[in-house]
C-alpha cells in the first residue's frame, strides 16, 4: 500500500478493499514516524484530512465515483490551501492562514482528493535545493547528505519515501524536473497556460479573480507513475473561470501507439554546461533500448535551436521577471520585447523540429543529486564532467521547454555507480502533453520506472 500508485489506491477504495480512513491513518502514521529524518511534509493538516476521509467513505457508500475519491495527496507549500499558511519560506508569515484554495487545490478536491499537507520548498522558490528559514532543509531519501532538489523538493522526497502518491508543484527553471530527477520519481511540466496558476502566489498577494501569468512558469504534477501524472493533469487542466465561458480544452491524443513508432531526437551535449558522465551514459542506454525496440532514434539534427541562444534569451526573460519583484534593476520594456521576439523565432524552429521528430530525449539536470548545503545557502559551483560549473547553470537543460512553452515529462532512466537516480526529460510539441506522457508510460512498461530507495519500503529506513 505504501508505494501503490494513486490509481491503484483510488481503485482499492472504490472496490472497498481499503477505506479512505484506513489509508489516511496509515499515511499519517508513516509521516509522523519517518518524516523527522527527511523533513518533507512541513505543513500538516491531519485532523481535517481524517474528517475528509470519513466523509469520503460515506460518499462512496452513497455512490460517489470521483476519480481521486478518498486518496490522500500533498501539494507544494507555495499553493494556497484554505486555513493553512502559505509562506514561500519567508519568516513572519507562518501563522497567517489563507482564506481560499488555489485553483489546482480546488480541482483536486473536486476530484475527491484529500490534502494531507504541504511540502517543503526553497525560499521564494529560488534554489535547486529545498531549504528556508521557516521550515529548515529537506533531505533526499536516497542519501540523506544530498539535496532532493528544488524548489519542489519536499514533494519529490515525500513521493520517494512513500509519504504520498501524488504531489503538485511548479516549474519555472526545472523546479519540478530537478527534484524528480534527483529523487527518482516522475514529473510533468505542462504546456504553458494549460493548468491555472491562480492561488499559487507568495504571502500578501492580493486575492483576485484574474491574476497575471508568470512568464514561462507552470504548475504540474509529480508522481511515481506516468499514468498518475496523466490522471492529475486530467483533473486540473483547463481554463480558469474568466476563460471557461468561451474556451474548452481538448488536448490531442498521443502521436503514436507503440514505442517502435516514435521518432526520438536524443541530445546529451549542451554548449553552456557539461553533462556528467553517469547522466550521459544512462540516457545513451535508454536510447539504445529504444532502438532495439524499433524506435527511430536520431542523435543530432540541424533543426535543433542553438542552445546557447536559448540560454541567453531564457536568462534575459527570467531576470526580467525577478527584477519585477526585487530591488535589482532589470531590462527595459523594449529589451523584454526584443527578447520575446527572439523567443518567437525559437518557437518557430521548434515547431519545424517537431514535424520531423515526435519527442526530444535529453537530460533534466546535468548531474545527479548534489550534496545538501541547507541553511548555508547554495554553493558557488558544482562539479560535473570533471570541471566546475556555476551553480546557477543547473537549469539550462530545462530552459528550452520553459522558454518555448512546450511540455516535458521527467522520467527515471537509471542510476550512477553510487546508486543515485538519474533522470531524463521527454520534451514534446506545445499542447501535445499526452504524447510526452504516453511515451513515458510505454517506457515504464518496457524498461521499468520508479524504484523505492533502499530501506524505505521497510519499517526502519536509513538514518545516515
Amino acid at each position: 500500500m505504501i508505494y501503490s500508485s494513486t490509481s491503484q489506491l483510488a481503485k482499492a477504495i472504490r472496490s472497498r478493499q481499503l477505506s479512505s480512513t484506513e489509508l489516511v491513518e496509515a499515511m499519517i502514521s508513516r509521516v509522523e514516524r519517518l518524516d523527522p529524518t527527511i523533513n518533507a511534509v512541513v505543513v500538516r493538516d491531519f485532523e481535517r484530512a481524517l474528517a475528509a476521509a470519513r466523509a469520503a467513505d460515506k460518499a462512496l457508500a452513497a455512490g460517489d465515483q470521483r476519480p481521486l475519491l478518498g486518496v490522500p495527496i500533498t501539494v507544494k507549500e507555495a499553493f494556497n490551501v484554505a486555513g493553512l499558511p502559505t509562506t514561500w519560506g519567508l519568516p513572519g508569515t507562518w501563522d497567517i492562514p489563507v482564506a481560499e484554495d488555489a485553483v489546482v487545490v480546488q480541482r483536486l478536491k473536486a476530484a475527491g482528493a484529500i490534502i494531507l499537507g504541504k511540502t517543503n520548498i526553497a525560499m521564494m522558490l529560488a534554489d535547486w535545493q529545498s531549504a528556508n528559514p521557516v521550515y529548515g532543509a529537506t533531505r533526499n531519501p536516497w542519501d540523506l547528505e544530498r539535496t532532493p532538489g528544488g524548489s519542489s523538493g519536499g514533494g519529490a522526497a515525500a513521493l520517494a519515501a512513500g509519504f504520498t502518491s501524488l504531489e503538485f508543484g511548479s516549474d519555472l527553471a526545472a523546479s519540478l524536473r530537478a527534484p524528480a530527477a534527483f529523487c527518482g520519481v516522475y514529473a510533468h511540466k505542462p504546456s504553458f497556460g494549460l493548468v491555472p496558476t491562480r492561488g499559487f502566489a507568495p504571502p500578501g498577494a492580493p486575492t483576485l479573480s484574474v491574476v497575471p501569468m508568470i512568464d514561462m512558469a507552470v504548475v504540474g504534477p509529480m508522481a511515481r507513475t506516468p499514468s498518475d501524472l496523466m490522471l492529475a493533469l486530467d483533473c486540473t487542466a483547463g481554463g480558469d473561470q474568466h476563460e471557461a465561458t468561451a474556451w474548452r480544452l481538448e488536448l490531442p491524443p498521443p502521436r503514436r501507439r507503440t514505442l517502435s513508432e516514435y521518432r526520438v531526437l536524443v541530445v546529451d551535449a549542451h554548449l553552456r554546461v557539461p553533462t556528467a558522465e553517469p547522466v550521459r551514459a544512462a540516457i545513451e542506454a535508454r536510447a539504445a533500448e529504444l532502438e532495439r525496440l524499433g524506435a527511430s532514434v536520431t542523435r543530432q539534427s540541424p533543426l535543433l535551436p542553438d542552445l546557447g541562444t536559448v540560454t541567453d534569451v531564457f536568462t534575459q526573460l527570467l531576470l526580467a521577471g525577478f527584477a519585477a519583484d526585487g530591488p535589482a534593476p532589470g531590462p527595459s520594456h523594449a529589451d523584454w520585447i526584443r527578447a520575446d521576439r527572439a523567443r518567437a523565432g525559437i518557437v518557430d524552429t521548434m515547431r519545424r523540429l517537431f514535424e520531423a521528430f515526435d519527442v526530444i530525449l535529453c537530460p533534466a539536470m546535468p548531474t545527479v543529486a548534489p550534496a545538501l548545503n541547507g541553511s548555508a545557502g547554495p554553493p558557488a559551483t558544482l562539479e560535473t564532467g570533471g570541471v566546475q560549473i556555476p551553480y546557477q547553470a543547473q537549469p539550462l537543460w530545462a530552459a528550452l521547454s520553459n522558454l518555448t512553452g512546450g511540455p516535458a515529462t521527467m522520467v527515471p532512466v537509471g542510476f550512477d555507480r553510487a546508486g543515485l537516480p538519474v533522470g531524463a526529460q521527454v520534451m514534446g510539441p506545445y499542447l501535445e502533453d499526452r504524447t510526452c506522457l504516453h511515451i513515458a508510460d510505454l517506457m515504464e512498461e518496457a524498461f521499468g520506472g520508479f524504484a523505492a530507495p533502499p530501506g524505505w519500503d521497510d519499517e526502519n529506513p536509513p538514518t545516515n
